[in-house]
């Protein structure tokens, strides 16, 4: 049941329709696994703490620097030097007490990050990272998990959602196969805070959408925004039956 407080403290969302007391108690119940706690993944871990869900995964293994300030809401000048997951923590028990927070302050390999995906509902990959998405990717298909992922580099972002549980779902791979060796990261490429927040907070909406049992997630679609211009796109993504992570899922 929610207690008195949390009927106040998540009155405005449960007046939606959508919503409504059974959605806050499924927010409640809910445990996500958020990968990566920089500039996707600062928003997304805020604005999921806030909205009620009562448990919160976190991994990362990295600290946090100064140059990660532009952008990484949920870190502040006194979390430069702290594992990131602990300045997390601190910032998301003091926006919402009434939560669990669960740390991965190591980085996970493959064995660990089975565990950490069978232990909770949904998976957000907030990762900087080709090799980390494959492997979140991965292990999101083997446990049927659905999966969130987000990217955002220079002026532009990408969202998604892979839902194992669903037939006609792509997964991670195939969208984009093995990748590029010549990928770059945001601190060689360079990013706009705003843009990383926009991405995240999308990301935490598909999530609720998700837990709650609301609206049309973003399965089988691809959103590109386009920051320079203010543009939205969205391509249709289909199943790949050869792919080589999920390409035997249903057979």
């Amino acid at each position: 049941m929610l207690n008195d407080q949390e009927l106040l403290r998540y009155s405005r969302q449960i007046l939606l329709q959508h919503v409504d007391i059974d959605g806050q108690l499924r927010l409640k119940e809910s445990r996500v696994l958020i990968v990566g706690l920089g500039g996707l993944g600062s928003p997304v871990a805020l604005y999921l703490a806030a909205a009620g869900v009562g448990e919160l995964h976190l991994a990362d293994f990295d600290t946090v620097d100064l140059t990660n300030l532009q952008r990484q809401i949920v870190h502040d000048t006194d979390s430069v030097g702290l594992s990131k997951v602990d300045s997390a923590i601190r910032r998301l028990t003091a926006v919402n007490p009434e939560i669990q927070l669960i740390a991965h302050r190591t980085a996970l390999d493959e064995d660990s990050l089975a565990a950490a995906v069978a232990a909770v509902d949904l998976v957000l990959d907030c990762s900087d990272n080709f090799s980390t998405r494959e492997a979140v990717n991965a292990a999101c298909v083997a446990a049927r998990k659905p999966l969130v992922s987000g990217a955002a580099i220079r002026l532009e972002g990408q969202l998604s959602v892979f839902d194992p549980r669903r037939p006609e779902s792509p997964c991670y791979h195939c969208l984009y196969g093995h990748g590029s060796e010549a990928e770059l990261t945001c601190s060689e490429a360079g990013v706009v805070g705003p843009l990383v927040g926009l991405v995240g907070s999308l990301q935490a909406l598909e999530a609720l959408k998700l837990l709650v049992g609301f609206g049309e997630p973003l399965v089988g679609r691809l959103l590109l925004i386009d920051a320079l211009g203010s543009r939205f796109r969205e391509l249709r993504v289909k199943r790949d039956p050869g792919c080589s992570v999920c390409g035997s899922r249903h057979a």
